[in-house]
């Protein structure tokens, strides 16, 4: 009995954070710097800021396949490389789960895409960060679409600004009711026929159609906060998703985890699956999880007053589904029969691009790991749509490389001549549109089916319906309209006609915020109704989808989430 309370001792901790990635290194950072001894646990392997980024400073040809994906490689990830050597590579490979690790079923085709380790997926996000604002958290209220945020941007507006501050945010002020200024370190630099169409663009449309620069979680002017953690600017080297060694953009390993060592109070747990929460019947709160190691398989238990789930939207809601108890037979805080329901994701791969005629003398410095972006105009102020919602489009201008194919018969000093010629210039636009909120798309547990840590099986059941089709129409043609509008050629227009979710890798919803426990999962302050010591941040909290990418709201969340339960701890409320 003795021996077994020892253990129970050694075990606890203040608080428990399951994940880390974006959401989990903030939430272990932020519980840390108020004074709480924090668990973070992540079911990866540990990798390490700088040492663990072996590809980083190499260049594709010093890579024994030129960065291209093998056999081998694809036979570990069949499903996430069907679209060729993109988001996976040979630089990056290590840095995702292989499926066989995470199996998972599709009931309907949903490709799943994780992170292998420590950092999860802010290892190779896309570092794109825009704010919401109320034209979306009244969106679902205003139209009588699912339920009701029950946060409105004031509420949030102080914690996007925090975040944003410590994480570095480089954009322009544009001015844009939807879409707010971010706090902003100096913008990248739009290039010769990015300006050219910027301005082509607001010649014809005026402000109803904005071409600005992206806005990125990137390091233009360091401040000293930054700086004290090893961080420093964006190189332009774009190999972002092999790991930046300079801290140049904002991953857990670069910022939140390096902030919350400093505290003294964090232990970090790699090769840690959560399987569930252990729930008291008695306090009506939860205990602690349940682990399993990834290398043993031996189940431990671990025990804390505050948990944060931050295991990704899927995870997270498949962990919730898992815990059940006498109070939550369905599985935890699933009083209203939404867990695992409202699955959203954008939808993508629709769009244009052109070639540009001119800029021949025109060249750019470094490799800018940035685009240019267009803010949504779809079913805004006086224009109205055969469909709900809308979309943003992102892309840019380049000019086409040396590798090219060159005539058969050319030899000698006229092939040395073409061949170091470089190609001309074009342009593409691709969009990302808004997932309503559908009950029926849904993941769920498999009733037999287990993994190799006896776990069940997440099953998928969700796809894009005539809302997102009707849009995908406009995501194409608006495309193709402005580039022509520009006076561009060679115009090509594109959309995916078997695109399904999970492609486009911002999975949201399933354990959804909102005003009632009878229709939502978890309350205004992200805690899970019915079971107040525990907090649910990440993805799965989204009530709808926006067309951002929704990474920024992911940790103001987080941020505002951890002072209230650091707050109620302290009461003690938990």
């Amino acid at each position: 009995m003795n021996l077994n309370l020892k253990s129970k001792k050694n075990n606890t901790y203040d608080a428990i954070v399951v994940g880390s990635g974006i959401s989990g290194g903030w939430a272990a950072k932020e519980l840390c710097q108020k004074g709480l001894k924090v668990l973070l646990l992540e079911r990866g392997k540990d990798i390490k800021h700088i040492e663990d980024y072996k590809s980083a400073m190499k260049a594709p040809w010093e890579l024994e396949h030129a960065n291209r994906i093998t056999l081998e490689t694809r036979a570990k990830f069949p499903v996430q490389t069907a679209e060729g050597n993109y988001p996976i590579n040979e630089a990056n490979q290590d840095f995702w789960l292989p499926e066989d690790t995470s199996p998972y079923i599709s009931k309907k085709p949903f490709d799943w895409y994780r992170g292998a380790g420590v950092g999860g997926k802010s290892l190779l996000w896309g570092r794109m960060v825009f704010r919401w604002s109320d034209f979306d958290f009244e969106a679902n209220a205003r139209e009588g679409i699912a339920i009701d945020w029950p946060i409105r941007y004031k509420d949030i507006e102080p914690w996007y600004a925090y975040v944003e501050k410590f994480i570095g945010v480089t954009g322009s002020y544009d001015n844009i009711s939807h879409m707010p200024d971010s706090v902003f370190q100096p913008a990248m630099g739009m290039n010769c026929v990015e300006t050219s169409f910027q301005e082509k663009i607001k010649a014809k449309y005026g402000n109803d159609r904005i071409v600005t620069i992206g806005r990125v979680a990137h390091i233009t002017k360091p401040t000293a906060e930054q700086t004290a953690l090893g961080r420093s600017s964006c190189q332009y080297r774009n190999a972002c998703s092999s790991g930046c060694p300079y801290g140049g953009y904002f991953s857990t390993q670069a910022a939140t985890l390096p902030a919350a060592m400093k505290t003294g109070n964090l232990t970090l747990r790699p090769f840690s699956i959560v399987s569930k929460v252990l729930f008291n019947e008695k306090t009506q709160k939860a205990d602690g999880v349940e682990v399993v190691d990834a290398i043993t398989k031996e189940v431990t238990e671990y025990y804390a007053k505050v948990i944060f789930i931050n295991a990704s939207a899927m995870a997270t809601t498949a962990i919730m589904l898992n815990s059940k108890s006498q109070r939550f037979p369905n599985g935890l805080g699933n009083d209203s029969g939404q867990l695992g329901k409202n699955l959203m994701d954008h939808h993508s791969r629709a769009g244009a691009s052109a070639s540009v005629e001119g800029f021949e003398d025109k060249y750019y410095s470094g490799r800018r790991a940035n685009g240019i972006f267009m803010p949504r105009f779809r079913n805004i102020g006086n224009d109205k749509r055969d469909y709900l919602r809308g979309f943003d489009l992102q892309g840019g201008a380049g000019r086409a490389g040396w590798a090219k194919s060159l005539p058969g018969d050319l030899f000698g000093a006229e092939l040395k001549e073409q061949a170091a010629q470089v190609g001309g210039w074009n342009i593409n636009l691709g969009s990302f549109g808004e997932c309503l909120p559908y009950e029926d798309n849904q993941l769920y547990l498999h009733a037999t089916e287990k993994d190799q840590f006896g776990i069940p099986k997440i099953v998928f059941d969700a796809e894009i319906k005539e809302n997102e089709h009707k849009m995908r129409i406009d995501m194409q043609n608006d495309a193709a309209e402005l580039l022509e509008a520009a006076g561009y050629k060679n115009i090509k227009s594109y959309n995916k006609a078997d695109f399904h979710l999970g492609l486009s890798k911002h999975e949201m919803g399933t354990a959804r915020m909102g005003r009632d426990q009878k229709t939502s999962v978890l309350n205004a302050n992200n805690q899970i109704w019915g079971c107040k010591n525990v907090f649910v941040t990440d993805g799965a909290a989204m009530t709808s989808s926006n067309c951002v990418n929704p990474s920024l709201t992911y940790m103001a969340l987080t941020a505002r989430a951890c002072d209230f339960a650091v707050k109620e701890f302290k009461k003690r409320n938990l």
